[in-house]
Parts: C-alpha cells; sequence; structure tokens
C-alpha cells in the first residue's frame, strides 16, 4: 500500500477499508485479518493497524468479538456511504466549484 505523506497512516489505512466497503469487497459480517496479519499485508506496524480499527469501531463501521476478531457492521455500507458524501460536499466539492470557475469551465464540461 502506498501512502500519502499528508495525512496520518492510520486514517489512509481506514479510508483504504471504507474503500472495500464502498466497492462491495468487503460485506456485512465479513471477517477482517487481525491486526497483525493486515499489518503484515500491508507493511506497517500493528500499532498503526489497531489504530485504524479503533477508529473504524468508535464509528460503528467494524465491531469485535471477543477472542475471534473483527467484523464489518452489517450496515457499514450505509454509515460509510453518509460519511464519504458529507465530507465531499463539505470539504472537496467546494475546492473543485473554485477551480472550475478559475479555470472558466461549467457543469456542461461533464457533457463530453
Amino acid at each position: 500500500m502506498n501512502f500519502n505523506a499528508d495525512k496520518p497512516i492510520y486514517l489512509q489505512i481506514a479510508d483504504r477499508l471504507c474503500d472495500r466497503i464502498l466497492s462491495g469487497e468487503l460485506k456485512g459480517d465479513d471477517r477482517i485479518p487481525s491486526v497483525r496479519e493486515y499489518g503484515a499485508e500491508i507493511g506497517v506496524n500493528p500499532n498503526t493497524v489497531i489504530r485504524s480499527y479503533d477508529k473504524l469501531l468508535s464509528e460503528e463501521i467494524f465491531y469485535n468479538k471477543r477472542g475471534i476478531g473483527y467484523f464489518v457492521a452489517p450496515d457499514a455500507r450505509k454509515k460509510v456511504l453518509a460519511t464519504q458524501r458529507e465530507t465531499f460536499l463539505r470539504e472537496e466539492l467546494p475546492l473543485i466549484r473554485r477551480r472550475m470557475q478559475l479555470l472558466g469551465l461549467d457543469a456542461t464540461v461533464f457533457n463530453h
């Protein structure tokens, strides 16, 4: 996994896991690799992975079965979609609109 220096790695890992949920690669009640397994798979320290998992647990996107492991929450896709739509509309879309204005572009550019 390639990481961006502008954002903490644990957040990038959490984002990647959310992307996998949105794409359907991970579905509700799917088991997630253990912290050690996933850390080895993507080449990061297990402590970084645990921070990602803890974040997703706190957002109720993952749940933990003691002694068994981490799982995708049944309604995780709905929660991730709502959160990412809100973030896009609040943070990313205004930047895109501003850039389009600066470049003299309008919505007709999407019809090409």
